[in-house]
């Protein structure tokens, strides 16, 4: 039995954490083909991520698209997402990442930043990500490593959401990371999908092996 009656950190409840895909990109390097509906392992790019995130310890998952909107939200009409409409994604990827912090709201704790062109993210890293998340004890801004390098998804203390909402054009979030490199704490993952995407027409062409090759990688 506790005998001290004062909450402590470790007596409240879990923080809040949602996700947010990031499914608005032209795809301008894939060439004619939207890459986020392309088949990986027989489902499209994007639902792959959804659901790996739909699977995980985040309460909700936000969905932010742009081009070719309703091609990509029919294709996750059965999934229970948020989607958030993003006008200006023309202007890259920045647009799309403010819009999707926008769309939290009050009593969101952090933001797990998928990126909808990362089919092999398993919901293991996810969930590894918000596991370390302790805003309380300093480690506010979570980065899954693999062989001593970062990668993807990055989970984003609310903290950090009013620097997110300023960045512009086609910047991500990564020049932050050393901005607040105090506050950030790195999760060791077994999973090289951290690393990999798929970018180029010649990336699609392929990705069947190339999904098998990472996922034999340790």
């Amino acid at each position: 039995m506790r005998e001290s009656t004062k909450p402590g950190w470790e007596d409240q409840q879990p923080p809040r954490v949602d996700a947010i895909v990031l499914a608005a990109g032209l795809s301008l390097r894939a060439g004619d083909t939207n890459k986020l509906l392309a088949p990986v392992d027989g489902v499209p790019m994007v639902a792959r991520v959804v659901r790996a995130a739909l699977a995980s310890q985040a309460q909700r998952v936000v969905v932010v698209t742009g081009h070719e909107a309703p091609r990509v939200e029919a294709t996750l009409v059965d999934e229970p997402v948020l989607f958030v409409g993003n006008d200006l994604y023309e202007s890259g990827l920045a647009s799309s990442l403010c819009a999707g912090i926008r769309a939290l709201g009050p009593g969101v704790d952090g933001a797990l930043i998928c990126l909808g062109d990362m089919p092999w993210v398993g919901t293991d890293v996810m969930d590894a990500l918000i596991a370390a998340f302790d805003p309380g004890r300093g480690q506010a801004i979570c980065v899954p490593t693999c062989d001593g390098e970062r990668g993807n998804p990055v989970l984003w203390g609310a903290d950090f959401f009013g620097a997110i909402d300023e960045l512009v054009g086609d910047e991500g979030a990564r020049r932050l990371l050393g901005e607040y490199a105090d506050r950030v704490v790195e999760v060791p993952v077994r999973d090289r999908g951290i690393f990999r995407d798929l970018d180029t027409a010649a990336d699609l062409e392929d990705h069947t092996d190339g999904e098998r090759r990472v996922l034999t990688q340790d």
